[in-house]
């Protein structure tokens, strides 16, 4: 098993999800993140004054997958996210050792 953690851009979301569903991919947890990289924030205006945003808003995508399909979601969040510009994000790839179902106490690839 694999647990894969994208950052995307906010607007590409519901697109990425959509595609993860046409994998069979079905649990995902999202959260809204803050992050600064190469991007380096960008400058705004509010009331005439302008200021620098160091952190720009990101959604974070974690989902565990079976080994066997990690190379396709991780290849369907690539080509989804992806807009070109700077800023796409990232994706990391880490093994997962164990997994359990609290309902049902199920463990392994039955809990995914």
């Amino acid at each position: 098993m694999k647990y894969i953690i994208a950052i995307i851009k906010p607007f590409k979301l519901e697109e990425v999800r959509e595609a993860l569903g046409a994998l069979g991919v079905q649990g995902i947890t999202v959260t809204e993140v803050k992050g600064h990289g190469r991007q380096k924030g960008h400058t705004e205006f509010y009331r005439g004054a302008e200021y620098t945003v160091s952190f720009v808003p990101k959604v974070k995508i974690e989902l565990a997958v079976d080994s066997a399909i990690a190379d396709r979601v991780i290849e369907t969040i690539q080509t989804t996210g992806q807009t070109g510009q700077i800023g796409d994000g990232k994706i990391f790839v880490l093994p997962l050792e164990q997994a359990m179902r609290i309902r049902t106490g199920e463990t392994g690839q039955a809990a995914l």
